[in-house]
């Protein structure tokens, strides 16, 4: 077994073991989750240092496993990496450790919690690193089962409904993308995804390029969100337990993005160019939308899940400026969300949890009580609104630059002129949250309320570590993002 493979599937390990050993202790599932997850971590962190950065490599799928697996329809098992996946594969390795950390003081159900949390991991760890559309596929339908059963059983208010309501929008897209993939597969003959770039030509004669695109598209739109089709995000977000926003906001909003690149603008670039300017319009919308309504909420859950809305509109905007400085800053900003937006439910879970409450006008003066919790809080909500020195400003920077410099869009300057309200309406949110949450008088109510633990402060110290290291160094992702860029950028130019 490959490294590539040994990371995807070691948290099934984990699964398999806390399920078949009986009679484990509470104490016992959660380290052993602890360590399935934290060795595949370890390997991706590796996996990361030794990828070959050198100009040679630039577009070359690298730590590459093909082996026969469906050979009828020529299916292969076939995972590797570039710059594109390798971020996101050690993203979701990073939130698969930290959120086992963070649902440490889960204590319903807590052997079929961690198995569900551990095959989540694999699932999107396996989407990101997958060459072939069934196999990228598979992985893709079996984070279903996984997220309505954490949503469903360990989540909170309408718990039921917005399982179910996530499972229904995501079975609708996968179902248009499958049909996408037949179509792929039916007129090229390959479900190679580096082979069908080259092949796809012949298609156009078979099933019009457009009807494949957009059958795989709305799939990934609705994953991403796109709007309008974001509407099962909030209820999610605001029903899920902890550690399970965290995994959804980090990494699995993540694969709609990735799907886009990957998938849609990497094999159909004629097609990406030619509709490009109704996904701007619809990543500006989002963008301004998702701000707009942000700050009407009043539950503090609710509230971030909307902001998530608005910052994958940012993402969108990038991928379809279609320059090369857009598509970096785009997925620079999948994984600065995913770091910012994931500490931001992390410290909403940890505000719940001490001092018993989520409705921001029943919230104040935590501060005073939870200084640490305060700190780290305000320094997440300050990279989210872009604040420099931290990967969000970094990310949207990027954005905003190869948006407004991209000769493949016509009039894309005023749409990211438009969009840069954004930043100013999530300033609004950002502070006015944190302003209702932590500042003014101490409420007496939440005197006994305490702060973060010394279990807490470990995850707190990575998030923020990571945060900042992405904020001064950017060209640490930056120049790995280059190499799995270029080569589509390239076909990307009329």
């Amino acid at each position: 077994m490959g490294l590539l493979s040994l990371i995807i599937f070691l948290p099934v390990l984990g699964v398999i073991l806390i399920a078949l050993i009986p009679r484990l202790a509470e104490k016992t599932i959660k380290w052993l989750a602890a360590v399935f997850t934290f060795i595949p971590l370890a390997l991706a962190f590796y996996l990361f240092f030794v990828f070959d950065r050198s100009s040679g490599s630039i577009g070359v799928m690298q730590f590459q496993e093909n082996l026969s697996w469906i050979p009828a329809i020529n299916s292969f098992y076939h995972v590797g990496v570039d710059g594109i996946s390798l971020p996101l594969v050690l993203l979701m390795a990073i939130l698969g450790f930290l959120v086992v950390l963070i649902s440490w003081k889960v204590h319903l159900r807590v052997k079929e919690y961690f198995i569900w949390l551990l095959l989540l991991e694999t699932s999107i760890l396996g989407v990101f690193a997958s060459l072939d559309l069934l196999l990228f596929f598979l992985f893709w339908e079996i984070e279903i089962v996984p997220m309505y059963f954490l949503i469903s059983i360990w989540g909170t208010g309408r718990r039921s409904y917005s399982a179910m309501k996530y499972v229904i929008f995501t079975l609708v897209g996968s179902a248009f993308m499958l049909a996408g993939i037949l179509a792929l597969y039916f007129t090229t003959g390959s479900l190679n995804m580096l082979e069908i770039t080259q092949k796809i030509g012949a298609a156009a004669a078979v099933i019009p390029l457009t009807a494949i695109f957009f059958l795989l598209i709305i799939g990934f739109a609705i994953k991403l969100p796109v709007f309008p089709l974001h509407t099962w995000l909030p209820d999610a977000h605001t029903d899920a337990p902890t550690g399970v926003s965290v995994v959804l906001a980090g990494a699995l909003l993540k694969m709609g993005g990735y799907g886009i690149i990957r998938v849609c603008v990497s094999i159909f670039p004629d097609v990406a160019r030619t509709w490009a300017p109704l996904f701007i319009v619809l990543a500006v919308i989002g963008i301004i939308y998702g701000a707009a309504i942000t700050l009407r909420q009043t539950d503090l859950k609710r509230l971030i899940a909307y902001s998530s809305v608005s910052h994958m509109g940012y993402v969108l905007l990038g991928i379809f400026a279609l320059s090369q400085v857009s598509l970096v800053g785009a997925s620079l900003q999948m994984f600065s969300h995913g770091i910012v937006t994931g500490l931001l439910f992390a410290m909403a879970g940890l505000v719940m949890h001490n001092a018993g409450e989520r409705d921001l006008r029943k919230l104040g003066g935590l501060a005073k009580q939870t200084p640490l919790i305060a700190v780290v809080f305000s320094l997440a909500g300050l990279a989210s609104l872009g604040l420099p020195l931290t990967s969000g400003f970094a990310a949207e920077f990027l954005v905003f630059v190869g948006a407004f410099s991209s000769k493949v869009v016509a009039g894309i300057q005023v749409y990211t002129l438009i969009s840069a309200i954004g930043v100013v309406l999530a300033a609004g949110y950002i502070l006015w949250m944190i302003q209702r949450v932590f500042f003014g008088p101490a409420l007496e109510k939440f005197n006994a309320v305490k702060d973060a633990d010394k279990l807490e402060m470990v995850y707190m110290v990575a998030f923020v570590a990571l945060i900042l290291l992405v904020g001064i160094f950017p060209s640490i992702l930056t120049n790995i993002y280059n190499m799995g860029i270029e080569p589509i950028a390239k076909f990307l130019i009329p």
